[in-house]
C-alpha cells in the first residue's frame, strides 16, 4: 500500500474516531477519554506524517514505533469506551477493527525495516 494511502486512511481514522466522540453522550467518564481518545489518534496521522519525511532507516523506525503507541493507546480508548456506552458497540467495534488493521500495517512496516538494516550489515 502506497504511503500517500496510508496517510489517507490514517488521516480518515483520525476524523471517524473524532465524530465518534461527538455521538458519544456527555458523560464525565466519556469528556476524560474523548479528550484522550482524540490526541493519539489524531497522534497516529501526525506521527506517520512525520515518519514519511524521517531523516533515516533509524529516525524512521523511531517515529513508526511511536505510531504504533499511538495507536494501540487508542484502541485501548476505545475498548474502554465500549464498556460505558453499550448503544455505540457496533461503531466502536468497526473503528477497533480498523485500528488494529493500522497496527498491524504498522508493525509489519518496522519489522521490515529492521530486516532491510540488518541485511545491510
Amino acid at each position: 500500500m502506497p504511503a500517500t494511502n496510508l496517510i489517507q486512511r490514517m488521516f480518515q481514522y483520525a476524523v471517524d474516531v473524532a465524530q465518534l466522540t461527538q455521538a458519544l453522550p456527555y458523560t464525565a467518564i466519556n469528556k476524560v477519554y474523548n479528550a484522550q481518545i482524540i490526541r493519539c489518534s489524531s497522534s497516529v496521522y501526525a506521527n506517520y506524517r512525520a515518519a514519511q519525511r524521517a531523516k533515516s532507516s533509524a529516525d524512521f523506525i523511531h517515529k513508526l514505533k511511536i505510531v504504533e503507541e499511538e495507536c494501540d493507546e487508542t484502541i485501548g480508548f476505545l475498548t474502554l469506551l465500549k464498556s460505558f456506552n453499550p448503544t455505540m458497540v457496533t461503531r466502536i467495534n468497526e473503528l477497533i477493527q480498523e485500528g488494529d488493521e493500522l497496527l498491524r500495517i504498522i508493525v509489519a512496516s518496522i519489522n521490515s525495516m529492521r530486516k532491510k538494516i540488518s541485511n545491510q550489515k
